[in-house]
């Protein structure tokens, strides 16, 4: 989550330029889950498998990953006002490029993009942030660009899925491509100059990630949002092919499931406050056995949206979990650490969609909750070896 190490010198806070960011962190992230409720029709006017459609999440992540890792080394002499600005204009290419797809490969080009773009911009926002406000009023804007992320994550879903109906998914994109132009014109009149400082080496965040104890954590990343991928990114086509819920009724759902989320992250603060451990284990032994039930009483609407919601609530704490529990653990290479986290995040992602996506088309939706119902039911194991001995809470 972050790409330099700088030290805060600035007197009077930039709050209109932190809100800038903000938004444009939101755009990227709304770009990134957008196909998850809208799978179906893209599957269906690009003419391959809703498996297939899948893949346009996991390549976004698998390039995000090297772009989260990466873009600190090699933009380390350019202005990072430039630099954001650059996966800003990389954002609404990789929107306009989706809506015009004529094939599937046009389609994967153009989230290769989102991707360059969702790394980079992601990796750069926690230092860029701390570089607008003074020392003091650090924690309160760093608070304000994720809670645009959280909002983007709620709102990716249901939005694609309601507006699916009234404008088509290509407009859908083209919309959100709207998003990452009023953040670029935004940004471009408020973003200061800012020269790079010190950006992070390759070989901190690799000395970082061989301390035993993060190697612990990042396994259960690994499973937490393979796990995470695999439920949500086919999650529509579940409802259509087991619940068989109409598309008016899907939006509702989603909303619902968006609602519970982020009151499960408002609600896990408290939490993790108590129990950082016991939390985040309880939370993904809860999303295990939900996502079993759902195979067997998912036929029944009311108990699916129930149960939808319940994961929903779930994840929110795992979502608030990780990014506590590394600074924490690398308290020293809290900024480091962050970077890993976020690349084994988009991997986890990469892998969880990838993988859903090959046992749907082979096996079908039950075969695929089957698999992330047993990766979370890992998860919980690994959240527990990680924070076993170690004091975080």
């Amino acid at each position: 989550m972050t790409e330099e190490k700088s030290i805060t010198t600035v007197q009077e806070p930039r709050w209109i330029a932190v809100y800038s960011i903000a938004l444009a962190v939101a755009g990227l992230i709304t770009s990134e889950f957008l196909p998850v409720s809208i799978l179906t029709p893209i599957a269906r006017d690009l003419q391959v498998t809703e498996g297939m459609a899948g893949q346009a999440i996991s390549v976004t992540a698998l390039i995000a990953m090297f772009s989260s890792l990466f873009t600190a080394i090699l933009t380390k002499k350019i202005d990072r006002r430039w630099v954001l600005l650059s996966f800003s204009v990389l954002q609404i290419i990789s929107n306009i490029l989706v809506s015009q797809a004529s094939s599937f490969a046009v389609l994967m080009a153009g989230r290769v993009l989102l991707g360059v773009a969702v790394g980079g911009f992601w990796a750069m926002s926690t230092a860029t942030t701390m570089r607008l406000v003074p020392q003091h009023l650090i924690s309160k804007a760093l608070s304000i660009v994720f809670a645009a992320v959280s909002f983007a994550t709620v709102l990716a879903a249901p939005l694609g899925s309601f507006l699916d109906e009234i404008i088509g998914w290509r407009n859908v994109f083209l919309l959100v491509s709207g998003i990452g132009v009023i953040a670029l014109v935004w940004q471009a009149i408020v973003l200061p100059p800012m020269p790079p400082s010190s950006p992070s080496q390759l070989h901190t965040l690799i000395s970082v990630f061989r301390r035993e104890h993060v190697k612990r954590g990042m396994l259960g990343v690994t499973f937490s949002f393979a796990g995470y991928a695999i439920f949500f990114t086919y999650l529509r086509p579940f409802l259509e092919n087991i619940t068989h819920v109409p598309v008016a009724i899907l939006t509702t759902i989603l909303l619902f499931y968006g609602a519970a989320n982020f009151f499960g992250a408002i609600i896990a603060r408290f939490m993790i406050d108590k129990n950082l451990s016991f939390t985040m284990v309880a939370m993904s032994f809860l999303m295990s056995i939900v996502t079993a039930l759902l195979i067997f009483l998912g036929g029944n609407m009311i108990l699916a949206s129930l149960f939808i919601a319940v994961w929903g609530f779930a994840f929110g704490s795992v979502q608030v979990g990780w990014p506590t529990w590394i600074t924490l653990a690398v308290p020293d290479e809290a900024e480091s650490g962050g970077s890993v986290l976020v690349a084994t995040t988009q991997l986890a992602i990469t892998l969880g969609a990838g993988l859903g996506g090959l046992v749907f088309d082979h096996v079908g939706i039950e075969g695929t909750f089957g698999l992330g119902s047993l990766v979370w039911l890992c998860a919980a194991w690994a959240i527990g070896r990680a924070m076993k001995g170690r004091v975080l809470v």
